[in-house]
């Protein structure tokens, strides 16, 4: 038996509770803040609940307070939500070589592909099973699902003090590019989304997100691809 076979890959050794506890570090006080301030609005904690299953959008759930709140009607708050997550769509285009053959499986899937999950996803290696992909979406949601809970629960309950969490989803950002970049050959992308975010910063100040995000896009196509040969030995393995 040669040494590789006695020592099989790190990423393969790391259970599904040890790929998602990064995110469990962020998504869990995320929820709480999400719960918390669903009941406070004046929602019902089960509908709190509800919403971080079948919704399940992060951010537009944030958004989905404040207009729930106003009495806006459903169609705009849908229509909102859809705008806002339009990028999760892509997420399903990219790993649709990836995803489990059974359709019904590939759907609960692509559902489940948050901006935290994709990351963890392609950081695996790409002979990755579905099923196991399969679990990493799902326990991930989980922990969302658990932190809403606690969250309405406590703010049906206790007065609490949330200044300071936002800075939670930011750190689990950070963690989450420290592993993209140990799992990548180059750290092109790294530099490229800092220096497109430094000239939006000094241009326009007020929208340099979006103008970070065209410009790492309009890098990502006119980059020159890998050469075909490179890829060769992944296949063959």
């Amino acid at each position: 038996m040669s040494p590789a076979d006695a020592a099989p890959p790190p990423e393969r050794s790391l259970s599904l509770l040890s790929l998602t506890t990064p995110v469990a570090m962020g998504y869990i006080p995320l929820g709480m803040v999400f719960g918390f301030l669903f009941v406070q609005a004046g929602g019902a904690a089960w509908l709190a609940v509800l919403s971080s299953i079948v919704v399940y959008a992060g951010a537009a759930q944030y958004m989905m307070v404040p207009m729930l709140a106003a009495g806006l009607p459903v169609g705009a708050i849908a229509l909102a939500t859809a705008v806002v997550n339009l990028r999760h769509v892509f997420y399903g285009l990219s790993l649709l070589d990836r995803l489990p053959d059974q359709r019904g499986l590939r759907w609960i899937l692509a559902f489940c592909l948050t901006d935290e999950t994709y990351s963890v996803l392609t950081a695996l290696p790409r002979s990755t099973p579905g099923n196991r992909l399969m679990g990493v979406a799902l326990l991930n949601q989980g922990w969302w699902t658990l932190g809403t809970a606690l969250g309405a629960l406590l703010g049906s309950q206790v007065p609490l003090n949330l200044q300071g969490l936002d800075f939670v989803l930011a750190a689990l950002f950070g963690v989450l590019t420290v592993e993209q970049w140990r799992q990548r050959d180059s750290a092109a992308p790294l530099w490229t989304a800092l220096a497109a975010y430094a000239v939006a910063q000094a241009v326009a100040p007020a929208h340099a997100l979006v103008i970070a995000i065209a410009l790492s896009l309009v890098v990502g196509l006119v980059w020159p691809g890998r050469p075909r040969a490179a890829s060769l030995p992944e296949h063959q393995a």
